[in-house]
């Protein structure tokens, strides 16, 4: 009877691990440490990482603590971004540490995290199942088969050793290219590296890489974010968009002179090499209404401002503080009076997304125009985020003169980039080349996304002439006028920030089949709120209608985009306003 259970047991095991075999066989694995070109995202120096996932370059091991040099290769604040259709995900890794920590569940320091955004740019989570074993495995199921884009947050406290993504069959996995606008870098303790997320999704500096949808470095060092000087050396190594030092938590016992010291020291250090902001962080803790709580927060608080007097009275600029009232901990923030736990993290990523969008000039609204996102609606033609990263790296190679902002109807038009369809190239080339043109155009955008690719650096390093906005029509069939013309408003405060030498022709919406009482409404209401904003508003359109104010179809495609004729005459009619 026993023999019998025995090979009933071998029999199933065997059966088991054939059917695991089989199912290994029909998923296409992915390494992203072995791609043709970089897609971990958060790191600084991605070219000298002695390991694939670590966080610091090979050469830093010289000059270092030992123990930042041993967190550092934790994977905190590292991400991978892969467009798939799969229905199904499987993530399967090692890790060299510890699965969990007392006041920490193995999901945050071992596990990973998947979000997408959908076509339009809205953000949504995965569940998965997990097993955390010899080798750590999460399953996605249930996804839908529509084309979206992954980011897969890796774990806050845990070296990876090696990772694939499967998909099943031949499913495609299309790896994205790092992203190129300037990051976000945080120099910081234990709260930054993510403790006490219950995953890393939750992390606060993560929270933030989606809110503001912008690469974090994350170089938060567990118990040895103390400001050194190595450290902070390696950190204006870095071309950031604005720097965060949030190390008061882990230098909070120092007398406060010598707090003082560090902080203006690591600023002077910042300085040598870089212009951008820099943003001071107080110790959260001590906004805690906490019966037993450390009085040394409060001290290294006032030091940390005490510093900031300093350093304003020697004339810094672009030095910001963010205040332990700013964060505003309740009772329920954190697991030990120190870390905070998911709530807390809400609450921290919060203060830093208001705090950050003012010293950026990058405010958001509470409709969708005036909510900056990006989108793939016409993934079929083009690549939306291959488009942004090559104006990016055109921009920085050679500055362009006159920039055209736009939907598809200038994306379609001609000129560079490059886009699938150039239906108006003759004519782009006779007017828009001469004084320097660069198509800004993306099919399918509406104004919040072109918000979000001038907040993403597409104006930023250089000064243009002139820059032409022809954007809205797309917000036809979802706005409000008076939606469509704040989110415009937006848009024009937003590019006058970033060119405020260039001059501004905002466009009235073009005329489009079965549309043109309403185009003519708004238009009206866009040439007042020019007026107001002191842009020059012009309208190119009334070269495409006929005398009856309908659309003239010979000049037209399709009711909306203008065909080789009618790009002639927009060419013409903007002509003498980009001299």
């Amino acid at each position: 009877m026993v023999i019998l259970n025995i090979r009933t047991a071998v029999i199933v095991v065997t059966t088991s691990l054939l059917s695991l075999v089989v199912k290994a066989q029909e998923y296409t694995w992915w390494n992203p440490a072995t791609n043709s070109f970089p897609v971990i995202e958060g790191q600084a120096w991605p070219k000298e990482v002695g390991l694939p996932y670590d966080r610091l370059p090979a050469r830093a091991e010289k000059t270092v603590q030992t123990n930042v040099w041993n967190i550092s290769h934790q994977t905190a604040g590292l991400s991978i971004r892969f467009r798939t259709p799969a229905k199904e995900i499987i993530i399967r890794y090692t890790v060299s540490g510890k699965f969990e920590m007392s006041h920490m569940p193995a999901t945050g320091v071992s596990g990973v995290d998947l979000y997408a955004i959908d076509a339009n740019g809205a953000w949504k989570w995965a569940s998965g199942r997990y097993n955390f074993g010899d080798t750590v495995t999460y399953k996605f199921s249930n996804l839908s088969d529509e084309a979206r884009e992954y980011r897969l947050y890796l774990p806050l406290y845990n070296n990876v050793k090696w990772m694939e993504i499967g998909v099943p069959g031949n499913t495609a996995v299309v790896p994205l290219q790092t992203r190129k606008e300037k990051p976000i870098v945080v120099y910081g303790t234990s709260i930054a590296q993510g403790a006490c997320a219950s995953r890393p999704g939750l992390a606060w500096t993560n929270l933030l890489d989606r809110q503001m949808d912008r690469q974090v470095i994350n170089l938060g060092f567990s118990g040895n974010g103390k400001l050194e000087p190595p450290v902070t050396a390696l950190v204006s190594e870095i071309d950031a968009k604005v720097y965060v030092l949030d190390c008061l938590p882990n230098i909070s016992e120092l007398p406060p002179a010598e707090i003082q010291e560090r902080i203006i020291t690591a600023v002077h250090t910042l300085r040598k090499k870089r212009t951008a902001p820099i943003l001071l962080v107080a110790h959260s803790a001590a906004s805690l209404q906490s019966l037993n709580g450390n009085a040394n927060h409060a001290i290294a608080n006032k030091a940390l401002l005490d510093a900031y007097e300093k350093l304003q009275s020697e004339g810094a600029k672009e030095v910001y503080v963010l205040n332990a009232s700013q964060i505003n901990f309740d009772l329920s923030a954190t697991v030990d009076g120190v870390h905070p736990g998911d709530a807390g993290m809400l609450e921290y990523a919060k203060a830093y997304e208001t705090s950050l969008r003012t010293i950026l000039h990058e405010p958001t609204g509470t409709i969708n125009t005036t909510i900056p996102c990006r989108q793939y609606r016409e993934l079929h033609r083009y690549d939306w985020d291959a488009r942004h990263n090559e104006l990016l790296t055109m921009n920085a190679a050679k500055a362009p003169k006159t920039v055209l902002m736009g939907n598809s109807i200038t994306h379609f038009w001609g000129g560079l980039p490059a886009a699938p369809i150039a239906r108006g190239a003759d004519s782009w080339k006779e007017v828009m080349d001469p004084v320097g043109a660069r198509n800004f155009g993306f099919g399918w955008d509406r104004v919040e996304n072109v918000l979000w690719r001038v907040y993403h650096d597409e104006l930023d390093g250089y000064n243009a002439n002139k820059v032409y906005i022809a954007i809205g029509t797309n917000n036809l069939d979802m706005n409000t006028d008076e939606e469509i013309i704040t989110g415009l408003r937006a848009l024009v405060k937003a590019i006058r920030q970033r060119q405020p030498k260039a001059g501004i022709l905002l466009s009235g919406i073009l005329p489009r089949l079965n549309m043109e009482k309403r185009i003519v409404s708004i238009n009206q209401g866009i040439m007042q709120m020019a007026g107001e904003e002191q842009v020059q508003f012009i309208n190119p359109g009334t070269v495409l209608l006929k005398p009856d104010a309908t659309i003239d179809a010979t000049l037209f495609t399709d009711g909306l985009h203008p065909n080789e004729t009618g790009y002639n005459k927009l060419a013409h009619f903007l002509q003498p306003y980009l001299q």
